[in-house]
C-alpha cells in the first residue's frame, strides 16, 4: 500500500454554508447536482425504528442532513462524525471528555469545526447545542427504541443501535460526503487523517494490529472508521448489511466485518487499510509512545462509569506529557496511568 498520506486537514478553511429550499423540487435538484454515487432514496429512518416517512418528510430529512454535513465538511467534503445519547452527553460524561481532548491535542482544536455530533434523543441534542456548533437530531417515531440511556454491550438495543448506525453511515456516503466516524469514547490528540493513505477507500482501526495495514487478519473496530464517498464504498456497505443473514442472530456488525472483510472488499472492489494501533490504538492494544499516538479508544472496556474513570486519567496523563519540557518529551518514558478499571 502506498504510504503517501493526506495533507494537513487542520489548515483547510471551512466551506461556506448553503441554503436548500423547502420545496421538493429544489431538494431533487440539489441531490441530482451533488451525488456522485448511484443514490437510491432509501428511507432515512431513526436508528432502530424501521419506520418509513412520507415522501415529503423523507426529502426534508435528507435535505436537513445534507445541509449540516455541508456546514461541517472540510474542503474535500470530509466530515468527522460521532454520536451521543443523553447518558453520554451528560455533564462530566463522555461528550465533555471527547471535546476536551480536541482542545488539549496538538493541532486538533481546529478540527472541531468539522465535527458533526449526531444526537439520538432530544436531551442529547439540547446538550450538544449548548457545547458545540454542529449538531444533528436523528428523529424517532413514537414506537422507536429509546436510545437515551446507556446501552450495554451486545444487548438487543445495543445491536439495533450498531446496525442502524451502519445504515446511517451509508446514507452519508450516498449524499456525497466522506466521513471519519469516531466513537465518543475516543480521545483525539493528533490528526489521524494524516495516517490514512490517499489510496484507501476505507480505513479502519484495529483492536489488535498484526503489523500489515492490508492484512485481512487484523481485527477491525468499527468505532473508528473512514470511508470515501464512491459507488464501491456504498456497495461495500450494502453487502456488509446483507451478510448479516449468514450469521446467527445476535452477531454484531463488527464481528461480521471481521469474518467477511476479505470477501466484502474483494467483491465491492474496495481497498481497505487497517490503522496501526501505535497511532490509532486503544485499551485493547495500548500505544506506549505518547509521541506517536493520534487517538486513544476506550475499547475492551464495558460500562460507562469505567470508561469515564479511565479516560479522565488518560487526559490527565496527556496534560502532564504536553506540559513537560521538550527535552523530556524527546527522551520519552511517559506512561498512561495503569492499572485502571479497564486500562492495563
Amino acid at each position: 500500500m502506498a504510504c503517501k498520506v493526506r495533507g494537513d486537514m487542520s489548515k483547510l478553511l471551512p466551506v461556506t454554508s448553503f441554503f436548500i429550499g423547502a420545496a421538493l423540487t429544489a431538494a431533487l435538484v440539489f441531490f441530482g447536482a451533488t451525488l456522485d454515487v448511484n443514490w437510491r432514496p432509501s428511507a432515512l429512518t431513526s436508528w432502530g425504528n424501521g419506520a418509513r416517512p412520507a415522501p415529503d418528510e423523507k426529502m426534508k430529512a435528507f435535505a436537513e442532513l445534507a445541509e449540516v454535513l455541508k456546514n461541517a465538511s472540510m474542503e474535500d467534503k470530509t466530515v468527522i462524525v460521532t454520536s451521543i445519547n443523553r447518558a453520554y452527553a451528560a455533564p462530566g460524561s463522555l461528550l465533555d471528555l471527547f471535546l476536551e481532548s480536541f482542545r488539549l491535542g496538538e493541532g486538533t482544536a481546529a478540527l472541531l469545526d468539522h465535527v458533526l455530533i449526531v444526537a439520538v434523543d432530544p436531551g442529547a441534542f439540547r446538550r450538544c447545542r449548548a457545547v458545540h456548533r454542529h449538531c444533528y437530531l436523528l428523529r424517532q417515531s413514537p414506537s422507536a427504541v429509546d436510545y437515551s440511556g446507556e446501552k450495554h454491550f451486545m444487548t438487543k438495543d445495543y445491536l439495533d443501535m450498531m446496525w442502524s448506525r451502519n445504515r446511517f453511515q451509508q446514507t452519508i456516503l450516498e449524499l456525497g460526503f466522506n466521513f471519519l466516524f469516531t466513537d465518543i469514547d475516543i480521545m483525539w490528540f493528533r490528526n489521524p487523517l494524516r495516517r490514512i493513505a490517499i489510496t484507501s477507500d476505507i480505513a479502519i482501526a484495529s483492536d489488535f494490529f498484526d503489523g500489515d495495514p492490508e492484512s485481512m487478519g487484523n481485527r477491525p473496530n468499527g468505532g473508528f472508521l473512514y470511508a470515501r464517498s464512491m459507488n464501491r464504498t456504498v456497495e461495500f456497505y450494502r453487502r456488509w448489511r446483507r451478510a448479516r443473514r449468514r450469521f446467527p442472530p445476535g452477531t454484531n456488525e463488527q464481528e461480521i466485518l471481521g469474518q467477511a472483510q476479505g470477501e466484502l472488499s474483494r467483491r465491492a472492489g474496495v481497498r481497505m487499510q487497517f490503522l496501526d494501533t501505535a497511532h490509532c490504538g486503544g485499551f485493547c492494544q495500548l500505544s506506549g509512545d505518547m509521541g506517536k499516538v493520534c487517538t486513544l479508544h476506550a475499547n475492551c472496556c464495558t460500562g460507562l462509569a469505567n470508561k469515564v474513570h479511565d479516560l479522565k486519567n488518560v487526559l490527565r496523563d496527556w496534560r502532564n506529557y504536553t506540559a513537560a519540557p521538550p527535552e523530556d518529551r524527546r527522551r520519552g518514558g511517559f506512561q498512561w496511568t495503569r492499572p485502571g478499571r479497564c486500562i492495563h
